[in-house]
């Protein structure tokens, strides 16, 4: 019987002492999840991506927070409708806790109707959030070389899914905030050919996004929520 106890006892104390599962996060969407131009995201260069694997904020959220586990499915150059395309394959297939959800920019560069592109963010927002996954709307980083009418549109979509997110209760990430330079919100803080972060905005990036899904991660325990 003494034995028994002291095995029980034992298996207890094992599991007590089992560290938390990691919290899986996928970083969705296009060249600045990837970590454009200093890394291809193992989407673009498989298994393991090629290049500076620190650099992309997907890896810098990961250093921030070692307990979240933060998959990079970025791919350059891809519009919303592509990175819709693949969502079954890279966010439901994954089953992560969160999605970030980052797109836009190629759009706006490539002339798109912001009503298809709003489109096809809601979706992905949606279809997220019914497969029980928390969508994390990102506002659309800048980009230096923007035209006055690119950035105009810029800053129309971000308003766009800054509204989506607060009306459908998904955590939103001011990422056009978080990179953008002082005194000139249509610019990056630095870049290293005016269309990509620079290694310090990546960083600013992955800091603003791990306060976001840190006071998503809180309002989840809360009581008011955990009743629900």
């Amino acid at each position: 019987m003494k034995a028994l106890l002291l095995l029980a006892a034992c298996a207890l104390a094992a599991t007590a002492a089992a560290p938390a599962p990691r919290i899986r996060i996928v970083a969705l969407g296009d060249s600045t999840t990837a970590g454009t131009p200093f890394f291809r995201s193992p989407l673009e260069s498989p298994p393991d991506g090629e290049g500076d694997v620190a650099a992309p904020f997907p890896s810098a959220l990961a250093a921030l927070r070692p307990d979240w586990e933060v998959l990079n499915r970025g791919v350059n150059g891809e519009r919303a409708d592509e990175i819709r395309a693949r969502f079954e394959r890279d966010v439901l297939g994954a089953k992560p806790r969160f999605a970030i959800i980052l797109a836009g920019v190629n759009d706006v560069y490539q002339e798109r109707d912001l009503k298809e592109t709003e489109a096809d963010l809601s979706w992905m927002y949606r279809r997220a959030a019914a497969a029980g996954i928390r969508p994390v709307a990102a506002s659309v980083m800048p980009f230096t070389r923007a035209t006055a009418e690119q950035s105009a549109r810029l800053r129309e979509l971000n308003a766009w899914i800054s509204r989506a997110a607060a009306a459908e209760g998904y955590p939103f990430c001011d990422l056009h905030a978080a990179v953008a330079a002082k005194g000139n919100s249509d610019a990056l803080s630095g870049s290293p050919d005016g269309l990509h972060p620079d290694r310090a905005a990546y960083r600013a990036a992955a800091r603003a996004l791990a306060a976001a899904i840190g006071a998503a991660l809180k309002e989840t325990r809360s009581p008011a929520t955990s009743s629900r």
